[in-house]
């Protein structure tokens, strides 16, 4: 696969010289789609760590910014989804506007601080996003933390158990490069989730990272469990409610408001990352989505 026919974040051509010159100086490998260098601990393809740097340059926090974070494959879109649906139903809005994610996908809601948002710069127009921001990140807390430092913004964190990511990450392997699942793919991604080498790993820092974080400051990191979402999904959004400052209302509970917000939630995840998916079922995934 050429390197044009990959998504922007996954290639290197918004490099400076200088830029280069200074990743030159970092460790670095390659995997199936190209050149991976570690920062801070991390692994990244090269436009997506100089969408890391421009956003710990350029970033400017506010109190009531929301970040959805977690390692790729392990129920991103789901939590966006849940969190936006959340979120607009603390706004009362009028019942004859239509809802956001009935007219887009959650990714376009909840966009990617490195991999979207500061891709292309370090100072990217932020005044689209109307207050409490949400963004969604896979680099680990600490990384995330360097413009955070001192605003009390809200982190959500969503872990997935590890043989599930592998699995997914397998499929989605075998769909982007449209070949037939082929075992080597899911050998080489097992080696580089074994070996924490591999796009946003080390997998088990990454999730340490916020499970730590979540232990340390509860009220502004929430650590939340794919498996818990499946099996008891009512008491995971009423805990994420809780979290971000929406908590539902008895009236609320009894209208059924719960189950309204759990059914937008679901209606615009993909079949791949709906909960009640098999392990053995193919998947199609959109190549840009995390």
């Amino acid at each position: 696969m050429s390197e044009k026919e990959l998504p922007d974040h996954l290639r290197e051509d918004y490099l400076s010289e200088e830029t280069k010159t200074l990743f030159f100086a970092l460790p670095s490998t390659k995997d199936f789609l190209g050149k991976l260098y570690n920062y801070q601990g991390c692994w990244y393809y090269p436009n997506t760590l100089l969408g890391v740097l421009n956003f710990q340059k350029g970033f400017t926090p506010q109190e009531t910014d929301i970040v959805i974070a977690s390692f790729p494959k392990s129920g991103t879109t789901w939590l966006k989804a849940l969190t936006v649906a959340l979120l607009e139903r603390s706004k009362n809005s009028s019942s004859d506007l239509p809802h956001p994610l009935q007219s887009d996908n959650p990714h376009g809601l909840v966009p990617f601080l490195e991999t979207n948002v500061y891709l292309n710069c370090s100072t990217p127009d932020l005044t689209k996003f109307s207050s409490p921001r949400l963004f969604s990140t896979h680099m680990p807390l600490h990384t995330l933390k360097v413009p955070f430092k001192d605003s009390p913004f809200k982190i959500v964190y969503v872990c997935r158990n590890v043989k599930d990511v592998l699995v997914s990450q397998w499929y989605f392997r075998c769909a982007y490069l449209q070949t037939e699942v082929d075992k080597s793919l899911l050998e080489s991604s097992l080696d580089s989730l074994c070996s924490g080498v591999g796009y946003f790993g080390p997998f088990w820092e990454n999730v340490l990272s916020y499970w730590r974080g979540s232990l340390e400051d509860p009220e502004h990191v929430l650590f939340m469990r794919y498996e818990e979402m499946k099996s008891e999904p009512a008491a995971q959004v009423k805990r994420l409610a809780e979290f971000l400052g929406c908590p539902f209302t008895e009236e609320e509970e009894e209208g059924g408001s719960v189950d309204k917000i759990l059914e937008l939630g679901l209606g615009k995840k993909s079949e791949s990352e709906k909960p009640n998916r098999t392990r053995s079922e193919k998947v199609a995934p959109n190549p840009n989505r995390n």
